[in-house]
C-alpha cells in the first residue's frame, strides 16, 4: 500500500515550524525534507527515521523497520506525538548534510 497524499500532508502539518517543509514522491513513497534536507522517509503510511547515535536515547523505545526491500533498519517515528517528532527533527535537521548537486549530463561524446 503506497503512502496517501492526504497522510503526507498530515506529517507536515506535525513537524511545522521545524523549518521549511518540503516532500518529493519516489516510487510512490515519499522522502520529506527539511531545509532542504532528507529527513523522512515514509512509506505505507509510516514514518521513518535513520537510526542514528544522536537520537538512540530518545528512540530506545520505538519500534524499528524496513522501509522497503534492501533498505537498512529504521527507528519508526510516532509522528502523531508532533511535540516528540520536532525533536527529533531539531536534533537531526543540523547532522544530515544538504544533497550533493546533480551534474548536467553533457552532450559531448
Amino acid at each position: 500500500m503506497a503512502t496517501s497524499l492526504d497522510y503526507i500532508d498530515y506529517v507536515c502539518e506535525q513537524i511545522s515550524n521545524v523549518g521549511a517543509i518540503r516532500y518529493k514522491k519516489m516510487f510512490g513513497e515519499y522522502i520529506v525534507y527539511v531545509n532542504e534536507k532528507p529527513l523522512l522517509l515514509v512509506c505505507d503510511n509510516t514514518v521513518f527515521v535513520k537510526i542514528l547515535d544522536p537520537i538512540s536515547e530518545k528512540m530506545k523505545d520505538a519500534e524499528k523497520g524496513f522501509p522497503y526491500d534492501g533498505a537498512k533498519e529504521h527507528y519508526i517515528l510516532d509522528i502523531d506525538k508532533s511535540e516528540f517528532s520536532k525533536q527529533i527533527i531539531t536534533i537531526l535537521e543540523p547532522l544530515i548534510p544538504l544533497p550533493k548537486p546533480k551534474k548536467k549530463k553533457s552532450n559531448n561524446p
